[in-house]
């Protein structure tokens, strides 16, 4: 019963979503109120018949109903209650029902929070998201269905992917969909400033706060699913640029892109046009994203396996929205003009070469992405594109945008001072430079690579504290720091999140020591400064697995500092293994042991890692998050846009 009203939720949901697609658009033009009103409560009942959708489907997973398709493929019964709940979004109809819960909950918050916003622009933004909503709903009703019922249930279920038993998958999935889906508001808000043919101080003020919403989303998302690649795939790696990887990695990028160029729209009602671009482009690549997850024309760890009908229908969602956006785009681009003017020197001039880079470092990801497609269809030849292309085309321009972030965040509005901005920074820099000396004197013989990265790093945090201190002016009273908008402290600790990521980066990749050997049982061997020794192997059961647990002291000067237990783990129901590692952390490097198979001469095979400042890279992601959720915490974000309420407002032309 429980199945069938979530089923029969999901319809409702899409029919609601219809009306609120055209009833509040027809209002919007004819100007008539009550037909305008009609977005608010229908977003909220989208929103409400979907939840109920997909909480029926969870309730399924927890009490295992095997009565349903999806749950016989994707759960069992011994699974504990975590992996049962994460297993309903752990395959493509559960994922994309959860798709469409978030795209619905967006607009929901549009509905609730939007009552600042013109009546016009409100329903046009609301109507725009529910064309994406019937689209998606449509998709799952008739390609994805995840409430199809078996004939004949059986006893137990398969077992979701051993991959995806693990508390990181278990929250990677919902944080990146909360990123990717989000854009959807601004591609929305871009759309409906497009329609009206307006776009101005008070429509950048209002789309900041989604835009930054969703890229805090992104940027946990992606950081968890980093962390989760290295401590479970036992490779030790954070980023294998694998093309799902990649498709979260694009809208992140022209997200930061998005919310910068909004800022000088925002100040200067300037880039107006290249900002309603960014909104149309960052949601389009999200869609990208979810077609090469559902599509399976790359070949990724991360892809669902679905067929070819699923990936023509999200292909054809793709043109149709991101087609239609820059379509009206190209024809409302005469009435987008930009008013401010400023000087080569000047932060707008800095935040434009911010987003030149960011663009184009997506397109280099884009490009690198999808060559071995466009290669196999056009040439006949299969390529793989793999990290070696990807390091040396993306990482000069992230080199480029770390050298001009402290400078373009002290520059005036309009007509800055070089000179200026460049002596403020000079103790900074002067910080960075001992450092990378320092590290040059400490690896000499080395690459380049550690030093340039610790420079990068330093530089990024130097130059976001020197934008803090600034605020202090020559009264040197420290305490105006904490009487400074949330939005100055929150893109300080942002930048610096990124240099201290630039750092980690840079310092895992020079500096990573790898051991593989097959180590006998109480036979001490030295990796680096450390000597390891294997006491013993062995089996033990979980609760729907069993495995191999290693023990493995770990010494230094000949004191114990850690006691270390790698598994390799076996999941007989879904009959895959998978690596547990074993990781002591520290600030300042990890200690990575795995454990592999029993060789036949006795022993087994170990590898262990030394990762210098490997916990930097999700240190500084979560700083970048942090200083997003400071920014949208601020006060202007909140009460900007209700201030334009007392600003008579400018009569739009009628269509």
């Amino acid at each position: 019963m429980i199945n069938e009203l979530g089923h029969f939720a999901l319809i409702l949901a899409a029919l609601v979503a219809c009306v609120q697609a055209v009833v509040p658009m027809i209002g919007a033009h004819k100007r008539w109120p009550g037909w305008m009103a009609v977005a608010e409560p229908a977003a909220t009942a989208q929103f409400l018949l979907t939840l109920l959708s997909f909480a029926a489907l969870m309730h399924a997973f927890i009490v295992s109903d095997f009565s349903l398709r999806l749950v016989v493929a994707n759960s069992h019964s011994a699974k504990p209650l975590l992996y049962k709940i994460s297993g309903v979004w752990g395959n493509h109809e559960g994922s994309m029902l959860l798709w469409v819960l978030i795209l619905a909950l967006f607009g929901a918050l549009a509905a609730w929070f939007g009552g600042n916003l013109p009546a016009t622009l409100r329903a046009r933004v609301l109507g725009v998201q529910a064309m994406v909503g019937v689209a998606f709903f449509a998709f799952i009703l008739f390609t994805s269905n995840p409430f199809l019922r078996m004939a004949v249930p059986p006893f137990d279920g398969q077992d979701l992917n051993p991959l995806l038993q693990d508390p990181g998958l278990a929250f990677h999935p919902p944080f990146l969909y909360l990123g990717y889906v989000g854009l959807s508001l601004c591609f929305s808000f871009a759309a409906a400033a497009l329609i009206e043919g307006r776009v101005d101080a008070a429509w950048a003020r209002w789309v900041r706060p989604w835009t930054l919403l969703s890229w805090v989303f992104l940027t946990i998302g992606i950081a968890l699913g980093s962390w989760w690649a290295y401590y479970e795939l036992g490779w030790g790696g954070f980023w294998f640029w694998d093309p799902v990887e990649n498709a979260s990695f694009m809208p992140w990028l022209l997200a930061a892109a998005l919310l910068h160029s909004a800022i000088v729209v925002e100040k200067r009602e300037a880039l107006k046009s290249w900002t309603i671009l960014l909104a149309i482009l960052a949601f389009g690549f999200s869609l990208i994203g979810t077609f090469i997850v559902r599509s399976g024309v790359l070949t990724s760890v991360h892809a669902f396996a679905t067929d070819p009908e699923r990936g023509v229908f999200i292909l054809a969602i793709l043109v149709i929205f991101t087609g239609g956006a820059l379509t009206l785009y190209a024809a409302r681009a005469g009435t987008m003009q930009a008013k401010g003017v400023f000087g080569v020197v000047s932060r707008e001039s800095a935040l434009v070469a911010n987003n030149i880079l960011l663009a184009v470092a997506c397109f280099v990801v884009f490009v690198g992405t999808l060559w071995p497609l466009v290669a196999e269809m056009l040439f006949d030849r299969k390529l793989s594109v793999g990290a070696p292309f990807f390091d040396m085309a993306f990482t000069p321009f992230m080199v480029l945008l770390g050298l001009i972030l402290p400078v373009g965040a002290l520059l005036g509005w309009k007509r800055g001072k070089m000179g200026r901005a460049l002596r403020q920074l000079v103790p900074g820099f002067g910080l960075a430079v001992a450092v990378a000396g320092l590290v040059w004197t400490m690896q000499t013989g080395r690459s380049l690579l550690g030093p340039v990265g610790l420079f990068l790093g330093t530089w990024l945090v130097a130059g976001a504290a020197t934008d803090l201190l600034t605020r202090v002016g020559r009264s040197r009273d420290y305490a105006r720091l904490l009487r400074l908008p949330r939005a100055d402290w929150g893109k300080a600790v942002a930048h610096g999140g990124l240099g201290v990521t630039m750092a980690g980066i840079a310092g895992l990749m020079a500096w990573q020591v790898e051991d593989i050997r097959a180590a006998d049982l109480n036979a001490p061997y030295t990796v680096g400064a450390f000597e390891f020794e294997l006491l013993g192997v062995q089996r033990v059961q979980g609760p729907n697995w069993f495995a191999d647990r290693g023990e493995v002291s770990v010494r230094r000067d000949g004191a114990e500092i850690a006691h270390l237990y790698p598994e390799k783990r076996t999941y007989p129901v879904a009959r895959m293994p998978t690596t547990e590692a074993a990781i002591h952390g520290g600030f300042w490097r990890d200690i990575y042991v795995v454990i592999g198979d029993a060789q036949q001469g006795g022993g087994w095979t170990v590898r262990v890692y030394l990762k210098p400042l490997a916990n930097w890279i999700w240190g500084g992601a979560i700083l970048m998050a942090i200083g997003g959720a400071l920014s949208l915490s601020d006060r202007r974000f909140r009460v900007a846009a209700g201030a334009r309420k007392a600003v008579p407002a400018r009569e739009v032309p009628a269509e």
